[in-house]
């Protein structure tokens, strides 16, 4: 009865019936639910992975042979997106600890927190230590209001400073692609700091 119901609903869904949207969400967002949670040990997490899988059913939904069980073919698209951003979550915690490492190895070593790479020329300012202050404290604000995708090319390349094909390899992504992300990111950092670069600007004129 299940595998009609599914070809039911197959065909429905490839005619772009809304009322079967509602019906895939019914029927299946408690089990792929159930399955994410297992692997992502987070609620906020496995919700975030049903949502991605049921709007990846319906995408491609065309796709679907028939060759296996529709409930089949659903979990398999889960565990692959729960894999996905587990490899994320381990690549944006390795980022974070080298980031860290390298911070404090520095402050060991100068006594002073090592300066991210500057928007500006610093130099001339009397109270360059104090704006150097306000600066990582308005990038590490920043950062985390980037969407993740975009957040960790800009950790790896400007903080830790890899190179495109280290920080590429690291994200297992091709190197056009690390560097639009790179890019975006770096728009949307710039975005968030423009409050601070404005009264940067002021300070400077005055």
């Amino acid at each position: 009865m299940d595998r009609t119901n599914d070809r039911q609903l197959i065909r429905r869904l490839q005619t772009g019936d809304e009322e079967a949207v509602k019906e895939l969400a019914d029927r299946y967002s408690h089990r792929i639910f159930q399955m994410a949670l297992r692997h992502m040990k987070n609620r906020e997490d496995a919700e975030e992975v049903t949502q991605d899988v049921l709007l990846k059913v319906y995408r491609k939904i065309d796709k679907f042979r028939g060759d296996a069980a529709l409930s089949s073919w659903i979990y398999r698209i889960t565990f692959n997106t729960a894999m996905s951003r587990l490899r994320t979550h381990r690549a944006e915690r390795a980022a974070e600890a080298e980031r860290d490492r390298t911070r404090f190895a520095k402050i060991d070593e100068t006594g002073e927190a090592p300066t991210p790479r500057q928007p500006a020329d610093w130099s001339r300012m009397p109270d360059e230590e104090l704006l150097r202050r306000q600066l990582r404290e308005a990038v590490a604000s920043a950062l985390p209001q980037l969407p993740e995708i975009y957040r960790i090319p800009v950790v790896l390349r400007d903080i830790e400073g890899l190179s495109t094909e280290e920080a590429s390899l690291r994200l297992r992504v091709k190197d056009q692609t690390l560097k639009s992300r790179l890019h975006r990111g770096r728009v949307m950092l710039r975005k968030q700091l423009e409050p601070f670069t404005a009264g940067l600007e002021l300070h400077r004129a005055a």
